[in-house]
């Protein structure tokens, strides 16, 4: 607990989780450290204080949910936002299906995709503010998700660092990640008991933070891993490689994050203007986006 009377969701030591998910285990040294997900196929995005104070460039291993263990390092952290990204090593080629982002607003449903083990619960409940600014435990004013949690449980403690999904049109589309949990408020009446209110940052709010999700990476978000080509038929004339399909899919999935008011305007054209420069350099290097 804090001096102010919050709690910082830590993360209480268990099994990992199990199936298939962009969600991801921390480990240094065989110790568990926290939760984490998939925001691109290089980054996991994670709440800093489950690094438990590991510096810069440190080490550390990464349980995906399908169980495959790579390895990755800490590469950057905003201790005033409470938030970190580990970088995959590149040598690993991660497979697995990266969220959508979405925004979550007052009204709406949520669920929490992450456990930190096997017995645990998954978490659910409601959006009670959306997109709000809030003093978080690191001492920045950052965009945030105020969510209560349907399940009763005290102690938050393991959830840190997982993604909070909304649950779109009563769950008839696909899940979309809208934030990620960093901290538990404390009750009120009496400071020594937590409230099942929970606070996450936006993804919006991520993607401010770190430049490092620029449009090399932010591509990996709506392009799948590449596979090797299959071998046409005889009679089958190979197919034309769609050299600019990348780049248009980005161009587009901006724009859908500028009506979603995922992203602001003046990020939107900043990473427009990257995703041509990119493309213009990548061709005139005789390569293929």
């Amino acid at each position: 607990m804090r001096g102010d009377g919050r709690t910082v969701i830590g993360r209480d030591d268990g099994d990992s989780m199990t199936g298939a998910g962009y969600w991801v285990e921390l480990y240094q040294a065989q110790q568990p450290l926290g939760g984490g997900f998939l925001l691109t196929r290089r980054f996991v995005l994670t709440a800093l204080h489950c690094l438990r104070g590991l510096p810069l460039e440190e080490q550390v291993g990464i349980v995906l949910a399908d169980g495959q263990r790579i390895g990755g390092w800490v590469c950057r952290q905003d201790k005033d936002a409470d938030l970190a990204l580990v970088e995959i090593h590149a040598e690993h080629q991660v497979t697995l299906p990266i969220p959508a982002a979405d925004v979550a607003r007052g009204g709406d449903r949520w669920r929490g995709p992450y456990r930190p083990a096997a017995h645990e619960v998954h978490l659910s409940g409601n959006v009670s503010n959306g997109s709000a600014l809030h003093q978080c435990v690191g001492g920045a004013t950052i965009e945030a998700l105020q969510l209560t949690a349907d399940q009763i449980l005290g102690d938050y403690s393991g959830y840190s660092g997982g993604p909070v999904e909304g649950v779109l049109d009563g769950g008839s589309r696909q899940p979309a990640v809208v934030g990620i949990l960093i901290e538990q408020a404390q009750d009120r009446a009496d400071g020594t008991r937590a409230a099942n209110v929970l606070f996450a940052a936006t993804i919006g709010e991520a993607m401010r933070r770190f430049d490092h999700l620029d449009v090399a990476h932010l591509i990996d978000v709506i392009r799948p891993p590449r596979q090797e080509p299959e071998t046409p038929a005889d009679d089958e004339p190979p197919s034309r490689a769609p050299r600019f399909a990348g780049t248009e899919a980005l161009l587009l999935q901006l724009d859908e994050w500028g009506r979603r008011q995922i992203m602001d305007s003046a990020q939107i054209a900043e990473l427009k203007f990257m995703a041509v420069k990119a493309l213009i350099e990548n061709e005139a290097a005789g390569g293929v986006v």
